[in-house]
């Protein structure tokens, strides 16, 4: 009777794993497309095979220790008088001490290379692209191109992307799963991310933190293009009629979700300083305007990789 109901579990825990992958065939975490994921891709694998080592084990045991001791199986040793094993308590201290070594030494390690602060190429040139969170879009400014667009972010692949992000509502999370490490957004405040696109493609890209009613529309599509698509999308970007400066964006602010993507052909000067400084002290006090304050490098917020 035993045998047959550690069967049925065994059993019954397969089928709920095999339901449980169906509905995961596309773990985008494991489907990296850049150096960023493919580190992120490591640790968590890693960590998931240590663990196995203490699971497996247990699993194991679970099916096995009913079967040889069950009342019916008479060729089990009856030891009423065991108490301790010296062997037993080695394993049971040892493994667990050797994966909390191994991890500790991968997470200390791999948080300083994975600093989402520390340039992924520091000799190469850096793509920059300035984000801005708002309710309930995001808004990505290109100072370099003079243009800026709404829920849709083009970047060339192959290169080293240089993000400085801002909210201009509550704290947010950028993240793109497959390029890797999702870091916050906040109001006044400046956090730098920098990303590579190993190839050519269309990620997903989204907000990671509880934002309000619209949280759920906070996607937006990251197109890693080669420099000929790149050039030909921001040529199409510069044929839109809308232009972004204070005004415009007083109106882009108010809360809005499933907004449409918005192209922008041209951008005021210093725009994300602008958006940054909206939230300075010393727009509070007689004199302070925006553009007058110094809350980018006053204040400063760190993600995590």
């Amino acid at each position: 009777m035993a045998r047959k109901l550690s069967f049925a579990c065994v059993v019954l825990t397969l089928l709920c794993a095999a339901t449980f992958l169906q509905g995961c065939s596309e773990l985008v975490l494991l489907n990296p497309k850049g150096p960023i994921g493919e580190s992120e891709r490591f640790l968590i694998l890693t960590a998931f095979v240590l663990m196995l080592l203490v699971v497996l084990p247990v699993i194991v045991m679970s099916v096995w220790f009913p079967l040889k001791y069950r009342a019916s199986n008479t060729k089990a040793a009856y030891e009423p008088e065991w108490s301790h094993s010296g062997k037993i308590e080695a394993v049971m201290w040892c493994i667990p001490l050797v994966i909390v070594l191994i991890l500790s030494v991968l997470v200390w390690r791999y948080t300083h290379r994975l600093d989402p602060y520390k340039p992924i190429d520091p000799a190469a040139a850096q793509f920059r692209v300035d984000v801005v969170s708002l309710d309930w879009k995001w808004l990505f400014i290109y100072p370099e191109q003079g243009i800026a667009v709404v829920n849709e972010l083009a970047f060339p692949a192959r290169t080293p992307l240089s993000f400085q992000l801002t909210s201009d509502t509550v704290m947010t999370s950028f993240f793109i799963p497959q390029l890797g490490s999702q870091i916050y957004a906040m109001a006044g405040m400046r956090t730098r991310l920098h990303l590579l696109a190993d190839e050519p493609g269309v990620y997903a890209g989204h907000n990671q933190q509880f934002s309000g009613a619209g949280y759920p529309t906070m996607f937006f599509a990251a197109k890693a293009l080669s420099p000929e698509q790149f050039e030909a999308w921001t040529r199409e970007v510069k044929k839109s009629p809308n232009t972004l400066d204070p005004a415009r964006f007083e109106q882009l602010r108010k809360p809005s979700s499933g907004d449409p993507v918005t192209y922008f052909s041209s951008v005021s000067p210093d725009m994300f300083e602008y958006i940054l400084n909206l939230y300075s002290p010393l727009d509070k006090v007689p004199g302070g305007g925006p553009g007058q304050g110094h809350a980018g490098q006053a204040q400063t917020g760190h993600g995590h990789p």
